[in-house]
């Protein structure tokens, strides 16, 4: 898994950009999450070598009822062979979960779990109980009663991040596709995760690559900071979607310096949450390997 590639000088005055050489992105702040279906072993290797911060080798609806039990054991072949990723689960009401889980349990090349269609907090915590002490969950909501839920769902103690499962939910809800019929979902999700300090959710997928970038864009405005994506083609953008922009790392260097040359005086009510807005965007360069060239970041208002 690797960082996305450098982006050109877009325009005359912004800062030239880097990236450090490729590294591994924490889960916690990890943008693109790339699903590969458990039944296309061929595939792991491709995903594993792309461009998306993290891969979730996908048990359950990649995959069709009579091909599970194979494509079971070719995951924990994978796993158990020098190799590592996450893996989507079937939900703990069907009969594939309990299997799922003890065919896990010995893996050491496994990163954590998504669980499909999380509705309750004992949901995660039976989960929990069936896996190592310690196994990160990600909580897979994608029903109008995981939704009803999702406060507990994100308080549970096993829970390590929250996703959203659009396809499902659409289905579910008989919600459309046009995103202001998920703008009451996605902020609740939002809302969920930060009241219980987790990491802002991962969005669900855009199949179309052309709306894309526009989705992307909107999960961020959302407070989304992560991703889920099918085609290994689309890591690349969201991790330029959900990276911060030169424009932003340029206004957070001057607004610091700035703010530093004044002996940190405070001139209004605006400068200390401008002066966090400023310290996160340029933790987020750092942690996505962005450099910027300091001699040609200037201050100006954001």
């Amino acid at each position: 898994m690797h960082t996305n590639p450098v982006p050109p000088d877009r325009a005359r005055g912004l800062p030239r950009l880097r990236m450090v050489s490729a590294r591994t992105v924490s889960p916690q702040i990890a943008r693109s999450w790339l699903l590969v279906p458990a039944s296309h072993p061929e595939d792991f290797s491709k995903a594993q070598a792309s461009e998306a911060d993290a891969v979730i080798i996908d048990l359950e609806d990649a995959v069709a009822a009579n091909d599970k039990r194979q494509a079971r054991a070719d995951t924990v072949e994978w796993l158990t062979t020098g190799h590592r990723a996450w893996v989507r689960i079937n939900d703990a009401s069907s009969d594939f979960w309990s299997e799922d889980c003890a065919a896990l349990k010995q893996c050491e090349g496994l990163e954590g779990v998504m669980l499909a269609k999380s509705e309750s907090s004992s949901h995660l915590d039976d989960t929990a109980d069936r896996l190592p002490d310690g196994t990160r969950i990600l909580a897979l909501v994608e029903t109008a009663r995981g939704m009803q839920n999702v406060a507990q769902i994100a308080s549970a103690p096993s829970t390590f991040r929250i996703a959203f499962g659009t396809g499902d939910f659409k289905r579910d809800t008989a919600a459309g596709d046009d995103p202001v019929a998920l703008l009451y979902a996605r902020s609740q999700l939002v809302i969920a995760s930060r009241a219980a300090r987790l990491p802002a959710p991962i969005d669900g997928p855009t199949l179309n690559i052309a709306h894309l970038p526009t989705g992307t864009a909107h999960a961020k405005e959302m407070g989304m900071s992560g991703k889920l994506c099918l085609t290994p083609d689309h890591a690349a953008v969201i991790n330029e979607g959900l990276s911060p922009a030169e424009n932003e790392i340029a206004w957070a260097h001057g607004f610091i310096a700035a703010f530093e040359q004044s002996g940190g005086k405070i001139t209004d009510g605006s400068d200390l949450p401008r002066l966090a807005r400023a310290q996160k965007i340029v933790q987020q360069a750092e942690d996505f390997g962005i450099e910027v060239d300091a001699a040609e970041v200037s201050h100006s208002g954001y």
